[in-house]
């Protein structure tokens, strides 16, 4: 799970030659160079570890001897100014507030859920089936052995970029912390502490718990510097939970060395890090998903392991702290860009630490209740297209849907019905065991908060995030079921794709015209060849090439809103796309979105151009489905689900090809491009696409 960009083009993007005229594919943009936004710690190239931009300076002043570094006598002094300078910026939580929250902690460690002693509220547990299954799978566990997981496994991404090969036997590894505790503290015969304790110690005895692909120097696995990231906070967080729920189960020997490791791995960096005397992780002030994760990851495992109630509240002060970076990574309206899928994590850990220390400290401190959480809390319930179906925009994998744990403690909290496609239902087990302990054994009814405002109305027709430039536009109920997600934003949000202008669309509970969301992870994935990949850069999305140039990268390459209206009948919605394109001569272009609703629904996309030299133009639709064409229509979908295209050049001549995107994606089907390109360059052209859907 990675972070967000920020992506900037510091050189030309010029056209390759090579390419066949029978195929005039755009060339793919040069190579991007990440960068940090000054400006913003949350911005971090995705991908890159900046723990101390220390070290990286000093390497490029050896490498590079020009005049905006240092020559290498200067060095020392490099260093000791970004020591003083890290040692400046670390802040540490007020000792008012520490002393304060001390007093509303208990006096001895205590983590989630319920101890193996509470023998009633486990027994309650072990009579419903999904949790009965636990046992048959810690038994198959046990038997099947520990995965063996070599030094050559962990260089593999190094090597190769490969992620999935070392993650496999890792998760599977990790993963039996939670099955085999979860297992004894059900059952309560001692049968599953022998292979949980080896399972510990083996953890225990891993050079690092950060993920290879966070560690791209290797610096962790040479035991060089000890880093915390997404795995390693999580995985601090089970074991620490392990040791609370069982105890004085486990031998003395077992809770030493983990409580060793806790502290090595986890508490002594973050405090050193808070407190200045180690440069700080670049998560600390991250605005994405690593902020949540992390800081629950290291709250939770003080809480359940921190003897003293001052330095347990001294963690929780500091993530207090910290926790508003996250929140800043949501526009004002509650838009994620970092997908559905991201916000079921970055948010969802948010949520879990919200609910951790609510209970820690008797309902006084609880994150949920500020201000800045209401908006994005409400994401999934504004964010459904249609019928269970959501944007597969950025890093989101196509058919995600909110996670039915997180939403279903904010729908209690919040007093709202369960978004669309999800079921209500008990907490099962699941992969992670503080989260898992946690949602099962949360006290219920949750209670509402008390600074609640108005309740959330959702608009049935529409939702309009006006601050991220994303319109989603739905039919009422009685007319045909379709609906569009129509996408403005920019080419710098977290985990960007450069997809500003695109558009889905949804028939009956399926996206005929999509957005292919996220690629397959690789070392590619998150470096500067990151759009390289036909899914990430603009063409995979349903967006123009103008003269065979993609789209830019970067902040500046934005669809500002030119108009917006939106009623009953009609939403329109337009985009001026011209800065969105680095194309000499091209002075205006713009999208224009109208969605019709009615016993005849209808999307009309137009693209309008103008230039003060001929170029050539081409637009494109995104779809895993089949398609056919007749004269000046297309028709996409199957026999469940299709639309068809009416096509408008105003006389010009075009032809329409189709291509699959050759890429590791995530859905059974690959993504199919189907470009609609006019034959001749010309200064000035419109063309239109109207899509309806297609009655079964």
């Amino acid at each position: 799970m990675e972070h967000g960009s920020q992506w900037r083009n510091d050189s030309d993007s010029t056209r390759r030659s090579g390419s066949s005229s029978s195929d005039s594919r755009p060339a793919l943009p040069e190579p991007r160079v990440a960068h940090p936004a000054a400006s913003d710690p949350g911005t971090w190239p995705a991908g890159v570890q900046w723990v101390s931009i220390g070290p990286h300076l000093i390497r490029a002043a050896r490498r590079n001897h020009g005049s905006l570094i240092p020559r290498p006598r200067c060095l020392p002094a490099v260093a000791l100014a970004l020591v003083w300078i890290s040692t400046v910026l670390a802040a540490p939580p007020s000792p008012t507030r520490v002393e304060e929250l001390a007093t509303w902690l208990p006096a001895h460690p205590t983590g989630v859920g319920r101890p193996i002693s509470d023998r009633p509220a486990w027994t309650t547990l072990a009579e419903k089936p999904q949790w009965r299954d636990l046992i048959r799978e810690a038994e198959s566990l046990a038997r099947s052995g520990l995965p063996e997981q070599p030094d050559e496994l962990y260089l593999d991404f190094s090597r190769t970029g490969n992620r999935d090969r070392w993650q496999r036997v890792a998760f599977a590894r990790r993963g039996r912390v939670a099955t085999f505790t979860m297992a004894e503290a059900l059952e309560n015969r001692g049968r599953f502490l022998p292979p949980l304790e080896e399972t510990l110690n083996a953890l225990c005895a891993e050079r690092t718990w950060v993920y290879p692909a966070h560690d791209r120097s290797l610096r962790n696995f040479r035991g060089e510097i000890v880093e915390m990231d997404l795995g390693s906070t999580a995985l601090s967080w089970d074991m620490a939970t392990a040791l609370w729920l069982l105890g004085d189960k486990l031998s003395p020997e077992t809770r030493a060395r983990v409580r060793d490791n806790l502290e090595r791995r986890t508490l002594r960096p973050f405090r050193a890090m808070i407190e200045g005397r180690q440069p700080e992780a670049f998560w600390l002030r991250a605005t994405h998903n690593w902020n949540a994760v992390c800081l629950a990851g290291t709250v939770g495992t003080a809480l359940a392991v921190v003897e003293s109630p001052r330095d347990r509240a001294w963690f929780v002060a500091a993530a207090e702290d910290h926790i508003r970076f996250f929140l800043r990574g949501f526009t004002p309206d509650g838009y994620c860009s970092e997908g559905l899928g991201y916000w079921n994590y970055g948010f969802g850990h948010f949520t879990w630490l919200g609910e951790m220390l609510r209970l820690a400290t008797g309902g006084r401190l609880d994150l949920l209740a500020l201000p800045q959480a209401r908006m994005p809390a409400l994401f999934p319930w504004r964010a459904e297209i249609l019928n269970g179906v959501y944007p597969s925009i950025s890093d989101c994998s196509p058919g995600t849907r909110p996670d039915a744990r997180v939403v279903q403690v904010l729908a209690q909290r919040l007093h709202l019905p369960l978004p669309g496609g999800v079921q209500a239902g008990e907490p099962e087990p699941g992969r992670a065991l503080a989260i898992s302990v946690l949602s099962a054994f949360l006290p219920r009814p949750l209670p509402a908060l008390s600074t609640q405002p108005d309740a959330f109305q959702p608009d049935p027709l529409r939702t309009w995030f006006e601050n991220a430039g994303v319109l989603i536009c739905r039919s009422p109920e009685g007319q045909p079921p379709f609906a569009a997600c129509l996408k403005g934003g920019h080419n710098a949000e977290h985990h960007n794709h450069d997809d500003v202008g695109s558009f889905s669309v949804v028939v009956g509970s399926t996206m005929v015209l999509c957005d292919p969301g996220a690629e397959v992870y690789t070392a590619r994935t998150f470096s500067s060849r990151r759009y390289e990949s036909r899914v990430l850069n603009s063409y995979g999305h349903s967006v123009p090439v103008v003269d065979g140039q993609l789209q830019q990268t970067g902040a500046s390459a934005r669809a500002q809103v030119v108009e917006v209206s939106l009623g009953p009948e009609e939403d329109r919605l337009v985009f001026d796309l011209t800065r969105a394109y680095k194309v000499e001569g091209l002075t205006r272009l713009l999208r224009t979105f109208v969605f019709r609703r009615g016993p005849h629904p209808a999307l009309t996309v137009t693209d309008s151009w103008q230039a003060t030299r001929p170029v050539t133009f081409e637009s494109a639709l995104i779809t895993w489905s089949p398609w056919s064409r007749t004269a000046h229509q297309l028709r996409v979908g199957d026999e469940h689900a299709a639309v068809r295209v009416t096509l408008n050049t105003h006389g010009a001549e075009y032809t329409v090809s189709d291509e699959i995107l050759q890429e590791d994606v995530r859905t059974r089907e690959k993504p199919r491009r189907l470009a609609v390109r006019l034959h001749q360059p010309t200064r000035a052209g419109r063309l239109a696409m109207t899509i309806e859907p297609l009655s079964r």
